[in-house]
Formats: structure tokens, C-alpha cells, sequence
């Protein structure tokens, strides 16, 4: 731990906390769940600190290592889809929402949780978190055109369903 690069790694790491949060909910859709998640990440983060690859993505490590726990806790069933998103108390976040804001958001939290984990994850890594197209590829293994077809999927549908022109099916995608 005398290390300074393992030093500061990990204060890097503490740097993305709250976008391991934030991606943890829009999977487990449980306060909780997400918190578990969260720091089962973080351990096996830091017990793996010696993987990491110097000069490559250290958000797109994390995300990959939290996506993986998730799928791995769901083939155990340690998660099974609970409260929706519903339960994230809007009051929490930083800047007060105005009631009609607070209604947004509450509208666009019952989109997300309508979408397939799949396409839910799509969307918070690139619209949210802001990772391109092959750093999410990366994060969810999976080909650059699923992710992208994935992405215009789930916007689609939250487009939908914000519009108030239809529900959003949970569909397999």
C-alpha cells in the first residue's frame, strides 16, 4: 500500500463513487441492492488494484467490474427486480426539484425501470455517464452496433412512453 501509484489510484477510484451509484441503481432499481453493489465493487476494485492496466480507462474498469457483479449476483439470485426506481427519493439530490421537475424525473425513472436491463444500461452509460460507444461496448462485452442498437431502443421507448403514446413493454432484448 506504500505505493504511490496504488495511492493514487485509489483516490481516483473514490472519484467515480457516485457514478457507481448511479449506474448500480439504474440496474438493481433498489436503494439498497445498489449500495451492496456499490461496495462489493469497490472490494473487488481494490483487491484487483494490481489488474488494472495503467493508462486505460479507469470509469470503464469499475463499470465493467459492477456490471459483471450484477449478472453474476442475479445467476445467484441474491437480486431480483424489487421496488422500481420509484423509491430514489428526489429530495436527496443535490438541487431541490420543483414539483414539475420532480415529476420529470419521476416520469423518466418509471421509463427506466420499463426498460430491459440491457437497453437500461445502454442508456445510463452513454446518455448518463457519458462513455462512447466502444467504452460501453467494453463495459457490457458486447459489439459496438448491439450497443447502439440497444441505446436507440431504450430511447424509443422512453420517448414513448414520455409522450404518453404507450407503456413500456419489458421485451427481451
Amino acid at each position: 500500500m506504500g505505493n504511490p501509484a496504488d495511492a493514487s489510484l485509489r483516490q481516483e477510484l473514490v472519484k467515480w463513487i457516485p457514478n457507481l451509484r448511479a449506474f448500480a441503481l439504474s440496474l438493481t432499481q433498489s436503494s439498497q441492492h445498489s449500495d451492496d453493489l456499490v461496495q462489493d465493487t469497490l472490494v473487488k476494485a481494490l483487491s484487483n488494484l494490481d489488474k488494472f492496466q495503467e493508462g486505460t480507462n479507469l470509469r470503464a474498469w469499475l463499470f465493467t467490474i459492477l456490471r459483471n457483479s450484477f449478472y453474476n449476483d442475479i445467476r445467484y439470485k441474491k437480486y431480483h427486480q424489487t421496488a422500481p426506481l420509484d423509491d430514489v427519493d428526489p429530495s436527496n439530490l443535490e438541487t431541490r426539484a420543483t414539483q414539475e421537475k420532480y415529476i420529470e424525473f419521476k416520469d423518466v425513472l418509471r421509463g427506466l425501470s420499463g426498460l430491459v436491463p440491457e437497453q437500461r444500461e445502454a442508456i445510463i452509460l452513454i446518455a448518463a455517464e457519458g462513455l462512447s460507444y466502444e467504452e460501453a461496448a467494453a463495459v457490457c462485452n458486447c459489439p459496438v452496433g448491439t450497443v447502439k442498437s440497444r441505446l436507440s431502443r431504450a430511447r424509443q421507448r422512453l420517448e414513448e412512453y414520455v409522450n404518453g403514446e404507450k407503456a413500456i413493454p419489458a421485451q427481451v432484448d
